[in-house]
């Protein structure tokens, strides 16, 4: 009989810690990598993360926690990495162990901002793990709502259908009800794009822009999210899937999405840098949207993205989101 695989979570932000509780409701043990030796030593003595869900409380003898990347990576089989991708890259200088025989599982909402690669891609490329040892976590799945016991699902994506099964099985739980596909390209897209059209989203909602607009907006990002997966990763999917419209509706309506609140400070007048400085959390989207407006850049046919577009004037080009989505109106139908 096979010994079952060990699991890690890598991060110690809402998300991970959402994901830790969810295996905790399967597993007798799991690995937990956090930065902070200060986070640490609080979820050691008082049992709950005290910046994220301070309200889930943790059964000790579950959890292996270390600030050592290196400890939590040897001690697991499975990876689950919930780190923000604009600190992806400095943690995982810090890993100097093979991981080459790991199941990595990106829990990432974003690319890797230094070469614009997806963090299956970046794993692949760097650490030697074969594509069909890389998995996708996907929703429509707050944080929030998994620390309430609020029924919740998930989309597990992998081109190994059998590990996304089990990997699927040990997040599970009466509260939480998951699927599978094999589109980790077009997931992992979906993932970080679905965090530009909330900003949007956001943004017209600062901006006065009533509920009429704003299905609009979201119908017309769906459709640009379908164009520019396409041009991404050309296969069969169903857009209309909870992986991609229903993580765009949730993370583009929900009053716990990070990058709609950030969005709606832009649109009420805030800078990006005191909107950043305001949130305690990574607004995602904020990085996505460069990277997404780069990738499209370096297309020879370039897609229509004037969502996309707009956001990206706004954030990175200081313009008035005012007149940006002003003109983004007329380009809507």
């Amino acid at each position: 009989m096979e010994k079952p695989l060990k699991y890690a979570v890598f991060g110690a932000g809402s998300w991970a810690t959402a994901i830790v509780k969810m295996l905790c409701e399967n597993l007798d043990e799991i690995g937990w990598y956090m930065r902070s030796v200060y986070t640490k030593e609080h979820l050691l003595k008082e049992q709950h993360n005290p910046n994220y869900l301070s309200s889930v409380e943790f059964h000790l003898e579950q959890l292996k926690i270390s600030n050592d990347i290196n400890e939590i990576a040897a001690f697991a089989d499975v990876l689950i990495f919930a780190i923000p991708s604009a600190f992806m890259h400095s943690e995982l200088e810090k890993l100097n162990i093979d991981i080459s025989k790991k199941i990595i599982v990106s829990a990432v909402k974003g690319i890797m901002p230094e070469s614009g690669l997806l963090v299956g891609e970046h794993f692949h490329d760097v650490y030697n793990i074969p594509f069909e040892n890389i998995a996708v976590i996907a929703g429509p799945c707050h944080a929030e709502e998994v620390a309430l016991e609020r029924l919740s699902y998930l989309t597990i994506s992998c081109a190994d259908t059998g590990k996304a099964k089990s990997i699927a099985k040990n997040l599970s739980s009466d509260y939480i009800k998951t699927k599978v596909n094999d589109d980790v390209v077009g997931v992992e897209y979906a993932v970080m794009l679905k965090n530009i059209y909330a900003i949007a989203a956001g943004i017209a909602h600062g901006l006065g822009y009533g509920d009429n607009f704003q299905s609009v907006l979201m119908s017309n990002s769906i459709r640009e999210m379908k164009r520019f997966i396409k041009k991404m990763h050309k296969m069969k999917r169903n857009i209309n899937n909870s992986a991609y419209l229903g993580d765009l509706l949730v993370t583009g309506y929900s009053i716990f999405s990070r990058n709609r609140m950030f969005g709606n400070m832009i649109g009420k007048g805030y800078t990006v840098k005191s909107a950043q400085m305001e949130m305690s959390m990574v607004a995602e989207g904020y990085y996505a949207t460069k990277s997404a407006h780069l990738l499209n850049e370096k297309n020879k046919s370039k897609t229509k993205l004037p969502i996309i577009n707009a956001v990206y004037e706004v954030l990175y080009e200081n313009k008035d989101p005012k007149k940006v989505f002003k003109k983004l109106t007329e380009k809507l139908d």
